[in-house]
């Protein structure tokens, strides 16, 4: 994922309190012993052993408070940003994958309205089109951000989605992803990606890492839950470049999304 997208999730949602409900943050108390309230507590909301065994042997990692603590703010300009992330490289690519899954977004854009020019943009940008997904645990960047005190409430719900996630089969309980939990090669947290993930390649599981039909369908399911609207343009000022606003809250990066899928449109 690139930076920009990590440097939005640490400025979105920042709680210093401890959450007024579920598990409260470390609070002098140890990295273990929360853990355990927390398996508690995921027992209590219905997680089964299968979920449960996700948080064996789990600890505390240091190096992802680290990185949570040291994002600066983001100030580059629409053009110095798009300039470097809407590289001939990713458009010689982006249009490559255009062609090689035509059949798939010809099907997608059937049954989400999204183009599949809008997808291949968000799919560059996030991971380079599945190359640079991050390589960290999950459960456990999960698990180290829900117990710090600073967004504690947050996360100790994302650790919960990503529970149900190895609950019901999609992924192992060693998935691996951004530092800041976000899975796939479009970079989904795990809320998200209980609530928009489908199965697209007819395998029975919703895998946004491997699978580039479940992610890129899942990434338009996704657009069209937050009112997507079907064959209408997605530049700044129409409705659904605000829908794109909710995929990433940034400007910039929403700007540099649409204007890599607009130029995508006029590849030859």
């Amino acid at each position: 994922m690139h930076p920009l997208r990590s440097l939005i999730l640490a400025l979105a949602c920042i709680i210093y309190a401890a959450p007024a409900s579920g598990v409260q943050c470390q609070s002098g108390g140890s990295f273990e012993g929360w853990l355990e309230s927390f398996k508690r507590e995921a027992a209590g909301q219905g997680i089964s052993q299968r979920g449960l065994a996700a948080l064996n042997g789990v600890a505390f990692d240091p190096g992802i408070v680290s990185r949570d603590r040291r994002q600066g703010v983001f100030r580059q300009s629409f053009e110095q940003f798009s300039g470097r992330m809407i590289s001939p490289d990713r458009m010689r690519i982006g249009a490559r994958k255009l062609k090689q899954y035509a059949g798939t977004f010809e099907r997608i854009e059937q049954r989400f309205g999204v183009p599949g020019a809008v997808l291949v943009a968000i799919w560059g940008l996030e991971t380079d089109f599945g190359v640079n997904q991050g390589n960290f645990s999950i459960v456990r960047a999960l698990a180290t951000l829900a117990y710090d005190c600073r967004r504690s409430e947050k996360f100790q719900g994302e650790l919960m989605a990503a529970l149900k996630i190895v609950e019901r089969g999609d992924l192992p309980a060693d998935m691996r992803g951004d530092w800041a939990g976000e899975i796939g090669q479009t970079q989904f947290l795990p809320s998200s990606y209980l609530k928009f993930a489908v199965d697209f390649d007819g395998d029975g599981r919703r895998d946004l890492i491997h699978s580039p039909a479940d992610a890129l369908a899942s990434t338009a399911n996704y657009l069209k839950g937050y009112g997507w609207q079907r064959g209408q343009p997605w530049g700044p000022g129409t409705a659904n470049f605000e829908v794109i606003r909710e995929w990433n809250k940034s400007e910039v990066y929403s700007k540099t999304i649409a204007a890599f899928a607009q130029r995508l449109e006029g590849a030859p």
